[in-house]
């Protein structure tokens, strides 16, 4: 077995890490040892054969990781869930809000929640309102 072989095969065994974890990083690395199996496949000394994996493995991390992370983490439109979920989304009073001293409460989906009011102005029951903050278990709520 020559020695481009053990560096074809190191790469193979890097790639099959690489599946296991995330981040890109031990990918690089695999690039690195392509490198490496090149320099040996051309007849380097090992110290040639060691420079070119380095160097393989920095090009891997400053070229093919930013662009494999640029495609599939593409920062899109994120989905918010739970509490966070609730801000924009409309309630029915249930118990009489006055202002940020004297909380009411709300229902939004069957669940009822302490709410505030964002303005002085008192909410009755019954009426109609627009979550716009969240603050730990209080929601902060305006009159549609």
């Amino acid at each position: 077995m020559e020695v481009w072989h053990i560096w074809v095969i190191v790469a193979l065994l890097f790639v099959i890490v690489e599946i296991f974890t995330t981040g890109f990083a031990v990918m690089c690395i695999s690039f690195g040892c392509l490198f490496g199996a090149a320099a040996s496949a051309l007849e380097w000394d090992v110290k040639w054969q060691l420079l070119a994996f380095a160097v393989g493995t920095v090009l891997a991390f400053m070229t093919v990781r930013p662009l494999v992370y640029k495609f599939f983490y593409k920062k899109g439109q994120e989905v918010k869930t739970n509490a966070e979920a609730l801000v924009g989304r409309r309630a029915i009073v249930t118990e009489r809000i006055e202002g940020e001293l004297h909380p009411g409460r709300v229902k939004i989906d069957g669940d009822d929640w302490k709410a505030v009011c964002e303005s002085a102005e008192p909410i009755e029951v019954g009426a109609a309102v627009e979550v716009t903050a969240i603050n730990s278990v209080i929601l902060t709520v305006k009159k549609i």
